[in-house]
């Protein structure tokens, strides 16, 4: 499962980051995140006005892999404070080192869910006392819930969704493979083509298969060619 920072991905549509950042001004945030699961791939995507040294530490350990704001967070459908969560392995391998960075564990996560099957999640923080949180997520967690569907929506409606969220990563090898199985060639013919063993190349299919969600090669010739990520022949 991949992460994937959005706001590294070009667009004209909405700047994510910015309405982030204007949240968090109007609202009394530290910082926020919006993140949302490939539905095709599993791979975790999104926006975080965080800083850029804590982004690092968090996509070079992959944390996102165990971090409970999105996978407890995303079994929901009501706001989640974070005190919530159990204080285990996988709540420390995330909060141990925020400090250093400034970032709180006190936090709140509202999942929303669109027409289509698709799930997002709204994350804010801020560093304070018990009873002023309290006080502050009583105050803005309705203007939060309409933030987190705003937000969403206009992620789901963007560009960016199309090119990064709805279209799998596949590897520059595993589309070789599928578009010499669009030209109708066999396993043992794409093996010798290519110069690896018929077995590697059922190992790259198998793979794109399993990105694209299809049950079969067909289907993921089929689903590749309508993404544009191979032509038929």
């Amino acid at each position: 499962m991949d992460i994937i920072d959005l706001s590294t991905v070009d667009t004209s549509d909405e700047n994510c980051l910015e309405y982030l950042d204007q949240l968090c001004a109007q609202l009394g945030f530290d910082y926020a995140s919006y993140a949302t699961t490939s539905p095709l791939t599993g791979a975790v995507q999104g926006y975080a006005n965080y800083p850029d040294a804590w982004k690092m530490h968090y996509m070079r350990r992959n944390l996102h892999r165990v971090d409970p704001t999105i996978h407890k967070s995303a079994l929901s459908i009501a706001p989640v404070d974070w005190s919530r969560f159990d204080r285990d392995e996988r709540f420390h391998a995330v909060f141990f080192a925020a400090g250093d960075f400034g970032i709180s564990p006190q936090g709140l996560t509202v999942p929303v869910r669109g027409p289509y099957g698709d799930r997002g999640l709204l994350s804010v923080t801020r560093a304070c006392s018990r009873a002023e949180w309290d006080k502050l997520k009583r105050a803005v967690v309705g203007d939060l819930q309409a933030a987190a569907v705003h937000l969403h929506d206009a992620v789901m409606r963007s560009d960016v969704i199309s090119r990064a969220l709805r279209q799998p990563r596949l590897s520059a090898r595993e589309i070789e493979v599928l578009q010499w199985v669009a030209a109708g060639k066999s396993q043992m013919d794409i093996g010798d083509i290519l110069n690896i063993s018929h077995r590697t190349v059922e190992v790259h299919l198998r793979s794109a298969r399993d990105k694209l969600g299809t049950l079969s090669i067909v289907q993921a010739v089929g689903r590749a060619i309508g993404l544009g990520m191979i032509y038929p022949r």
